[in-house]
């Protein structure tokens, strides 16, 4: 009897992912652009079989399905970090940010560029040097693998929340390059990226992801000549801007024009520089590297490429704040977060517009399938291999973590279903792993005195402090009196103070403590 292989099996439910898009377009109510569907589903085929074949590379090692060998060189995983943070949520977040607040509230993309070029310098060398295998490797040695499994917490929903954002960022690209529904969407393209990542692993993320960023630059580089035309002229588009956002137009904050939001701002910068680092999507890349050097350099271009590539998507956003839609004879964008889409439909000629939203839907899938893959391998290797399993032998590592990636990119794409703005998850993502994640790995790393009781005590402090300030996209109360409180909102810099607070509490709790929790070595795994 015939017996399909897991590549043919793959192969047969990509089909049916793709026929189903064309289905629902076909049966859809709604206005249908099947030059748009055609271009999205060339742009899809090219990833997936790109991912298929890729997945080749991999032996039957269980590290080689999470690190690919540890053999990326530095083109590849600099593209591939590159290409993991330049994906729908960055993007759409950049041109949403921009539209809808100034050019003063676009932090992330310079926020997390930083970010990777200061974990470049200071985190990617030895975490590459102890060749741990995930971002919380380290925590294990130091603390336990029980206190870790309350890290991976943060670590997990960050992964999740930052799949979601994406996967929102695409709804809105889908709705206006296809005028298909946002549901259907985002679901297919879920699905897509579970299919062809739990079949490859990191390599087919790898190459996939580099595919992608080549997409995604052609795209937005080939659509900015005539969205600066359509506006007048980069001058025009900055005076227009400038007169319809005042001081918030300039990038450098001022007390004059932040006013009480001063110490606000300066709390979401800090969080999106030092909240960028502690995540399993960027370590696996650091830990995949061939060396140490590699693992520095790929971290620091990356950061670059990130920034760079941000302000294509940033003037797109401005021009989608200065055009006259009214004048156009169209509504203008329907929310914020559809403002890039919007504008390269209309401010384009058609297949401009149509080439770069499908690059951007494409592109989507290279910060997906990262964190797909990332979140599964925490959950795998620092959960339920040493707390459930008890490292026993008897178990496929890499069978559990396709397992895994299946229930992750379930859960995101339910989340992604139940939100609005791409630009408040994305700030979200960043916030819980620098407040109670980022002074666990800080010290895990450095502090050669930190134990698992100060590392406890630390996160409880953080966790108390966080979310003692409410949280408005989560729905959270202020249940503490905290001062500078604004509309519900409080402008106090509270996310810092809890990160610091954690901090400094490992560090004196570790310390009052030796005794009772003499403190444990890092030891490189191998």
């Amino acid at each position: 009897m015939y017996k399909p292989t897991k590549t043919q099996f793959v192969y047969f439910l990509f089909i049916l992912v793709i026929g189903g898009f064309i289905s629902v377009s076909a049966l859809s109510d709604q206005i249908v652009s099947w030059k748009g569907l055609g271009v999205v589903l060339l742009f899809y085929v090219a990833i997936f079989l790109t991912g298929i074949f890729s997945s080749k590379k991999n032996s039957t090692d269980d590290k080689s399905f999470l690190l690919a060998q540890r053999k990326l060189p530095l083109w590849i995983a600099m593209l591939t970090m590159a290409a993991t943070w330049l994906g729908g949520g960055y993007i759409n977040g950049t041109a949403e940010a921009a539209y809808s607040s100034g050019m003063l509230w676009v932090q992330a993309p310079w926020g997390y560029g930083i970010s990777l070029i200061i974990g470049g310098l200071f985190f990617a060398r030895k975490m590459r040097r102890y060749q741990f295998s995930t971002m919380l490797d380290p925590l294990s040695q130091r603390f336990g693998d029980r206190s870790t499994g309350l890290f991976f917490i943060p670590a997990v929903l960050g992964e999740i929340f930052w799949i979601a954002a994406i996967l929102t960022a695409l709804g809105t690209t889908f709705s206006v390059i296809i005028g298909l529904d946002t549901t259907t969407a985002i679901i297919g393209s879920a699905l897509i990226a579970m299919l062809y990542t739990s079949i490859g692993g990191l390599w087919s993320v790898a190459y996939t992801d580099i595919i992608q960023l080549i997409f995604l630059v052609l795209g937005l580089f080939v659509a900015l000549p005539y969205v600066l035309y359509s506006v007048g002229g980069i001058d025009a588009l900055l005076l227009e801007y400038q007169e319809t956002f005042e001081g918030a137009a300039s990038v450098i904050p001022t007390r004059e024009t932040l006013g009480a939001y001063y110490w606000n701002w300066w709390d979401y910068a800090l969080l999106l520089i030092f909240g960028g680092i502690p995540w399993q999507v960027y370590f696996q890349r650091v830990l995949s590297a061939k060396n140490e050097k590699t693992a520095m350099w790929l971290s620091i271009f990356a950061g670059i490429i990130c920034i760079v590539v941000a302000v294509p998507a940033a003037i797109i956003g401005m021009a989608g704040a200065a055009s006259d839609w009214a004048q156009l004879g169209l509504a203008g964008p329907d929310n914020p977060a559809s403002v890039l889409p919007y504008v390269l439909q209309y401010l384009t000629p058609e297949m401009i517009g149509l080439v770069g939203l499908g690059a951007i839907a494409a592109a989507v899938m290279s910060s997906i399938d990262s964190s797909m893959l990332s979140a599964s391998s925490l959950a795998i290797w620092n959960v339920y291999r040493p707390l459930i399993k008890k490292n026993k032998e008897d178990y496929s590592i890499t069978q559990s973590v396709r397992r895994m990636i299946i229930i992750i990119g379930t859960a995101a794409t339910l989340l992604a279903l139940k939100v609005e703005s791409v630009y408040e998850l994305w700030y979200l993502c960043s916030d819980f792993v620098y407040c109670l994640l980022f002074p666990a790995l800080v010290t895990a790393l450095f502090d050669p005195r930190a134990n698992k009781i100060g590392a406890l005590s630390g996160f409880a402090i953080a966790a108390f402090l966080r979310f003692g300030g409410g949280d408005n996209t989560l729905g959270l109360p202020i249940l503490l009196p905290y001062p500078m409180i604004e509309d519900g909102v409080v402008l106090f810099p509270f996310r810092t103070l809890s990160m610091l607070a954690g901090l400094l509490t490992i560090i004196i709790v570790s310390r009052c403590t030796q005794h009772l929790s003499p403190p444990r070595s890092l030891v490189p795994m191998g």
